[in-house]
């Protein structure tokens, strides 16, 4: 989303495997746009960090996700329950925080998480697929939702399916950005949808699509067609047992257990992002295949007798394969229309755009010839709402956000999910946005609320991933799923004069809780009368937390409504532990601001009264060669005004929540670089800077785990060590690839608060057996007593998993949060249990503790979770 402060929109990166985005873009508090450098790539960098730290330095093999599900099964359960503390609505539009770094009365309305898969039946019945928070049911025609999968391996929704006899197909593992997700385990069948849930024994096949990601699933005749990104895959849809058959994959050497399986650029050699079956004929086929960012194997692909062939199709659609990226395919329920949307690889800067076409075939069939119907400058002047942005246009994320659906009864009527939603009801001849970006800047916005005109609609949150048709109680409707969740609105709505619908519904009513937190924070709530003199689970707190393009949600004592003081997306965040309303949070790359009154203003962007401060460290302007997209800050155990952040230096600061600028930061220590190669103009050496990956600080002794370069292209890791207050302490741990660490990614420590030299580091990634990369070793949790001179593996028998964060609690016991769980390691314990009865399987990033005595756990896909430690039995 487009952030008051900074913009994040993404372009299509240069290179395959390795893309390098430049510069953020901003915004300045009254409006104004203006372009910094190059396009910010905000949303392509930060879902390829999330996917790097859990497969460097390799490819993760078939089966990992399932012989860790396995593991954990086995595992004893601890006593206690988890408590779903964002399970409320979350309003976007807050009223109470209008700050200048706010998206309040953007026209979002109420939000949650990004929903990548939906399908809806004529009975009221909808289906959503969350990013990474599984399946969820509403019986309504959406809202009063529940989940459907939670006893399914994996959370993350690539496709969702309703098939001819009503049957319900979940296909796992995300896929919007067209590159590198290890989450998926393969696809399941839901006989009875309306009536039960998910369960490990529906999957369809066995592990071959496991550790995939799945952009769609087709239907044809008595098969079923997945497009993943191991190439393409087909299965009976009368005979659900038995494998999955391997249609075609264009470059096979590279799938896991061939010959180029290692190679860096392996994930992205087999990528499939559509299926085109003609409907008069299903022994036709059309594969699009590609990745987004362009390779000599990108193009439209049909079977010529035995093999399958790249061919061109007929018409303006392109089929060359610089011009061939990702690419979404609809047919009309009649069969009398195909449409596709065309992303370009060959992205040019003077257009702002990655938005080939948008295309028909008037047959139906898709090797017919194809028409363009729209491109970006016809979409800009439909009413959008970026169009007047400059160097921005509608389809500049085409790679990212894609959706098409066709009326059922109107082959002419066709809805078309870019950033925004448009719509055309004469096959393309014209076109409206019902769906807006957000409301700034239209005449009835202002940055002062006196001055609006209150005629500003309700629209969707943008950037657009699925939609589905359905009917509730006779009445037809559309609903998208976006990165701020689910919207509603009838089929044929109504508009006002410039297009913009006046009837979308939000329904995102807290009941579907899938927000993608990076973070957690908590404090004392001193808005709360006598609260500094409670105690333990008396204690009032605030509780805040960054979340993916959803800003930072806030949610006070007593609140039934959570607010958003933050916009754009929400990074790491701290909280004074005394005082809930001191809250330092981060846009991405260390774009740091602080309050000091939760953000709480209603002056709407007046920067003469805004409450939040810039305090980002001099590492921020260099975007991501200076700062991971999230990247780590955090305060000593000991003495909150003493904070430690980390980018390609380690910065400090000792003035607390009373930080006034990015000035007040010191460096104390450079990172380094990697030299990856030799530029042969200048015989100079090609440098991979090292950025923090995790920062931890304890009675001014500070570790920083970092890494460069960070994908599996030659990936590399590191700890730094040092005293926060004697730049000369400072030193670079021995780490051997195959020594006491893993070579893989570093993603959480936690220090002894009583031993700054006792430390626990937290290795995400999977281990040797699955990660096919050098060093890649063995484990997810090691112990250092001597200021991490050497390191012993506690992981036990803990599940090989990628764990995010580690924590001290209770007197010497350890928790550890993974991808598919919280654990915990008692005091002089060496067995690892399952930490409470019912936290949803899902994405753990954060653990924290909060004055109130319990332990908070921020969760990429299932909102922020809370267990009172006093839960567990004495050890």
């Amino acid at each position: 989303m487009l952030a008051a402060v900074s913009l994040g929109l993404s372009a299509a990166p240069a290179q395959a495997a390795n893309p390098q985005p430049g510069s953020p873009r901003t915004v300045s508090a009254l409006g104004e746009r203006t372009k910094e450098a190059e396009d910010g790539n905000e949303i392509q960098e930060g879902a390829d960090q999330y996917a790097e730290a859990r497969s460097a330095p390799g490819v993760v093999a078939p089966g990992a996700y399932s012989a860790a599900w396995a593991q954990q099964q086995s595992l004893r359960r601890t006593g206690g329950r988890w408590t779903d503390e964002t399970a409320l609505p979350y309003n976007s539009d807050d009223p109470r925080y209008r700050d200048n770094p706010s998206n309040s009365s953007g026209g979002a309305g109420q939000v949650s998480g990004r929903i990548t898969g939906l399908a809806a039946d004529d009975s009221g019945y909808v289906y959503a697929g969350a990013a990474n928070g599984g399946v969820w049911r509403s019986r309504t025609g959406g809202g009063t939702w529940e989940p459907i999968s939670d006893k399914l391996p994996s959370p993350a929704t690539g496709d969702l399916q309703l098939d001819g006899k009503g049957r319900l197909w979940y296909a796992t593992g995300e896929a919007n950005t067209s590159s590198t997700a290890f989450v998926g385990s393969g696809v399941y069948v839901l006989a009875d949808p309306k009536k039960g849930q998910f369960q490990p024994g529906t999957r369809v096949g066995g592990t071959e699509l496991e550790s995939t990601i799945i952009r769609a699933l087709r239907f044809g005749g008595d098969k079923v067609w997945a497009a993943t990104n191991r190439g393409v895959w087909s299965h009976s849809t009368t005979t659900l047992s038995g494998p999955w058959t391997l249609e075609f994959a264009p470059n096979p050497s590279y799938l896991p257990g061939g010959a180029n399986a290692k190679e860096p650029s392996a994930p992205y050699k087999n990528i499939a992002n559509d299926i085109a079956i003609d409907p008069k004929d299903p022994s036709k086929v059309v594969l699009a295949i590609g990745w987004r960012s362009g390779d000599t194997y990108n193009g439209f692909y049909a079977k010529q007798g035995e093999a399958w062939q790249r061919v061109p199709l007929p018409g303006d659609i392109a089929s060359d394969p610089a011009t061939v990226g990702a690419v979404t395919f609809a047919a009309a329920a009649d069969g009398s229309r195909f449409y596709a949307i065309e992303q370009s690889p060959s992205m040019d800067p003077a257009l702002a755009t990655g938005l080939y076409g948008v295309f028909v075939s008037e047959s139906g069939s898709p090797f017919s010839t194809w028409t363009r119907i729209a491109d970006s400058k016809k979409l800009a002047a439909s009413g959008s709402g970026i169009a007047d942005l400059p160097g921005y246009q509608p389809g500049i994320q085409a790679w990212y956000n894609q959706f098409l659906q066709v009326d059922p009864t109107d082959p002419n009527h066709l809805y078309l999910g870019l950033e925004e939603v448009f719509e055309t009801v004469d096959g393309g001849k014209t076109w409206t946005t019902p769906g807006p970006y957000w409301n700034f800047f239209f005449p009835c916005w202002s940055p002062d609320p006196s001055k609006q005109t209150g005629d500003c609609h309700q629209t969707t949150h943008p950037d657009q991933h699925s939609v589905a048709v359905g009917k509730y109680q006779g009445k037809a409707y559309v609903i998208v799923g976006n990165d701020g969740g689910a919207y509603r609105r009838p089929l044929r709505g109504q508009a006002d004069a410039a297009g913009h619908a006046t009837d979308w519904t939000s329904l995102n009513d807290g009941t579907m809780d899938v927000l993608q937190y990076y973070s957690v924070g908590v404090g004392r709530d001193p808005g709360v009368k006598n609260n500094d003199y409670g105690r333990g689970r008396s204690l009032k707190v605030a509780i805040s937390g960054g979340l993916q393009d959803n800003g930072q949600s806030i949610k006070r004592s007593g609140d039934k409504v959570m607010g958003s003081n933050f916009g754009g997306d929400g990074g790491d965040t701290i909280v004074d532990p005394r005082n809930g309303c001191n809250i330092a949070e981060e846009y991405v790359y260390l774009a740091m601001q602080v309050t000091n009154d939760c953000a709480a203003n209603a002056g709407m962007w007046d920067p003469e009264t805004a409450t939040s401060r810039d305090i980002a460290p001099p590492d921020n302007k260099l975007g991501p060669d200076g700062a991971r997209f999230i990247a780590p800050f955090t305060f000593d155990a000991k003495d909150s005004n003493v904070w430690v952040a980390g980018g390609r230096h380690v910065w400090v600061q000792d003035k607390g929540w009373n930080i006034q600028s990015g000035s007040d930061w010191t460096s104390v220590f450079d990172l380094g670089a990697t030299v990856i190669g030799k530029d042969p103009a200048t015989g100079k050496d090609i440098l991979s800077p090292h950025v923090a990956t995790a920062v931890a600080v304890s009675d001014g002794m500070a570790y920083v785990g970092w890494c460069g370069p960070c994908n599996n292209q030659g990936f590399t890791r590191g700890i730094a060590v040092g005293k926060v207050n004697d730049p000369a302490s400072w030193r670079q741990l021995d780490l051997p690839a195959e020594g006491q660490l893993p070579n893989r990614y570093v993603s959480g420590f936690d220090v002894d608060p009583d031993s700054p030299n006792h430390v626990f580091v937290a290795i995400n990634g999977f281990s040797r057996r699955w990660t096919e990369g050098p060093g890649a070793g063995i484990g997810h949790v090691f112990e250092s007593r001597n200021a991490g001179k050497t390191w012993t593996d506690i992981s036990g028998n803990m599940p090989d998993v990628p764990a995010g964060t580690v924590k001290m609690v209770r007197g010497g016991g350890l928790v550890v949060g993974t991808d598919l769980g919280v654990f915990y390691r008692a005091p002089r314990g060496k067995e690892w249990t399952a930490l409470g009865q019912n936290l949803p399987t899902t994405t753990t990033m954060q653990l924290k503790t909060g004055p109130d005595g319990k332990l908070y756990t921020a969760t990429h896909g299932r909102g922020i979770w809370s267990y009172d430690l006093s839960q567990l039995r004495a050890d």
